[in-house]
């Protein structure tokens, strides 16, 4: 068992109780309604009995129908107020945890969203949907049926056995007999649910991680006919999951049997002497139907008590997860003060070194320029740190040495959003989420119309084949956008770029994947684009990168060739031998 999940044995951790109770500030109101409804029915609970006692001793015996009814009447009302006020501490108590949640979850979120790529890089995302659904959930619990709960079930059980003992001591020492043996068995019940709970969210965020993960690459896993081998997997973890439930439930099912049993006991005993009492005139018939009433009030708490202990518990590690994930410093610093408003799209990289790990370098001394309005092309075989030299640009990771400045000012030094606005990206791998194509081109921004969005998409060429398509801009492209040709999602992502008019823009490989027909428009696409934009295109195809300004040669991280397409022929250099390479094999495949 790994040390994140390993039993620590505490109940409560009152660190984390104390982070948790901290957002409860916000809805102190709630909370104090909360906690006087649980106190108000603890100290209420006992008086039912009481009144039943003294009806039965003094009306019931006696033959007083009058007051008997009047009495009736009475209790009628004391459940009605008990029922009122059981409502308003589960409602009060539900809603105090679910207000909770949704603040926890948009901090959660929120942070998510702000956390480096690299934080990804190492961390399955079925995880963090793990910690921002369930866990946070089970958060709502705590407050639900966890600690205030526990408050009001401890203060009942306190008060009944106050007046219990001040009733009538000898009837409570005798139905207090078995509760050593009680408190014995909700002991080791709470260990053994709390080991099998501990494991069923363990199994929870790795079925979690494996369903997503493996339903986002089903086509990988049918191409490569692995259907059989990946179900064996997910049996495997599936299984898993059932037995830690299985050992949960194993442990409810010896639990409240031995309770029932307990409970039996005492009653056994209270009738036992109880009996004897009353024949020897030292107590009322009515005050044995009290004890009776009182004995299962006070089993009640108890027997809920390891429950809700649990839930406590379960609620802490829970918290522990969700708020270690908000602890994580894999956040880009966002210290920048200047807002890049009006930046002209100079872009400039001195002597830069990265490595996404220690000193394993991706990127080693790399220097260029991109004056206002010029286009680079970045070429070379994969691995090579082009597209690294990007995510970098927009800050997506930081570089180890060296500087990379817009406009003369360090990347660094803008304000993070501000920055990336004016950094518009095309990928290769477009991604599009389950919803229309005008708020995937959007990206449900207000200030986009759908006048600015057609507008757009007549400029970029794409007009005619969205209105084609069935409810045209409002048709759900679906998840990852399914129903769309690899050529047909390139195009909402360039419709998508040209509507945010960002100063610099990076193509990385926006032609390497498409037919013929769609590589025509992209490239007439690719024209409007750049016009009058600084503009960086990570290429594969030599092909569409002929007019470019500037073409930069790389290999294993380094610039090897900078000149122009002419220029770079003439060197008889590697950027030589790739465009003859490329259209050799182009040649071969048309003839």
């Amino acid at each position: 068992m790994s040390k994140e999940n390993k039993i620590t044995g505490k109940t409560v951790d009152f660190a984390i109780l104390k982070r948790i109770l901290s957002y409860a500030k916000v809805y102190k109101g709630n909370f104090a309604l909360a906690v006087l409804a649980t106190v108000t029915f603890a100290f209420v609970s006992p008086i039912r009995p009481i009144l039943i006692q003294y009806t039965f001793d003094n009306f019931v015996t006696k033959h007083n129908a009058p007051m008997l009814l009047n009495m009736t009447m009475i209790l009628i009302g004391l459940l009605t107020l008990e029922a009122v006020m059981q409502f308003s501490d589960s409602f009060l108590t539900n809603r105090l945890g679910q207000n909770i949640i949704k603040d926890l979850r948009i901090q959660l979120y929120k942070h998510i969203s702000g956390l480096r790529l690299k934080y990804y890089d190492n961390t399955p995302i079925g995880t963090l949907v793990t910690r921002a659904v369930s866990d946070t959930e089970v958060i709502a619990d705590m407050f639900s049926d966890g600690l205030i709960s526990i408050i009001g079930d401890l203060l009942k059980l306190f008060v009944i056995l106050g007046v219990m003992l001040f009733l009538n001591y000898r009837l409570t020492l005798i139905v207090l007999i078995p509760i050593p043996v009680l408190l014995f068995a909700t002991y080791i019940f709470k260990k053994s649910v709390a080991a099998s709970f501990q494991d069923v969210r363990t199994q929870v965020a790795r079925l979690n991680a494996f369903v997503q993960e493996h339903i986002t690459g089903m086509n990988i896993v049918q191409i490569f006919n692995r259907e059989k081998a990946e179900m064996n997997k997910f049996d495997e973890i599936n299984t898993k999951h059932r037995d830690a439930n299985i050992r949960s439930i194993m442990a409810y099912s010896i639990f409240f049997p031995v309770v029932e049993i307990l409970s039996s006991t005492s009653l056994g005993l209270l009738v036992w002497w109880g009996g004897r009492e009353i024949l020897q005139s030292v107590t009322s018939m009515g005050q044995l139907v009290e004890f009776i009433m009182f004995l299962n009030m006070m089993f009640r708490p108890i027997r809920q008590l390891a429950d809700r202990f649990n839930t406590l518990q379960m609620g802490m590690v829970s918290s522990d997860r969700v708020f270690k994930v908000l602890d994580t410093n894999e956040i880009i610093e966002n210290k920048g003060t200047r807002t890049a408003t009006q930046i002209n799209g100079n872009v400039e990289l001195k002597n830069v070194w990265f490595a996404y790990n220690n000193e394993d370098w991706v990127l080693k001394d790399v220097s260029f320029s991109v004056k206002e309005g010029e286009t680079v092309a970045l070429v070379g075989a994969t691995g090579a740190g082009k597209s690294s030299i990007i995510n970098l640009l927009n800050r997506f990771y930081e570089y180890n040495k060296g500087s990379i400045t817009i406009d003369g000012i360090d990347v660094r030094d803008y304000e993070l959003s501000s920055l990336r606005k004016n950094i518009g990206v095309v990928l290769q791998d477009v991604f599009l989420f389950s919803d229309s194509l005008a708020n995937n081109i959007s990206l449900n921004n207000p200030e986009i119309t759908r006048e600015k969005i057609i507008e757009s998409a007549k400029i970029v060429g794409a007009h005619e084949f969205i209105s084609k398509l069935p409810n045209g801009y409002d048709y759900n492209a679906m998840e990852r956008g399914a129903m769309l040709s690899v050529g047909q999602r390139q195009l909402i992502s360039f419709i998508r770029a040209y509507v945010y008019n960002p100063r610099i823009l990076v193509l990385d490989e926006a032609t390497s994947s498409i037919d013929t027909e769609s590589e025509k428009l992209i490239q007439n696409a690719i024209e409007i684009l750049t016009k009058g934009r600084t503009s960086i295109i990570i290429a594969h195809r030599l092909a569409t990168i002929q007019k470019a300004d500037k073409i930069i040669v790389m290999d294993k991280g380094e610039i090897i060739e900078m000149g122009n397409h002419q220029q770079l022929l003439k060197q008889n250099g590697q950027y030589k031998r790739l465009f003859e390479l490329q259209f050799k094999e182009e040649d071969s495949i048309s003839s």
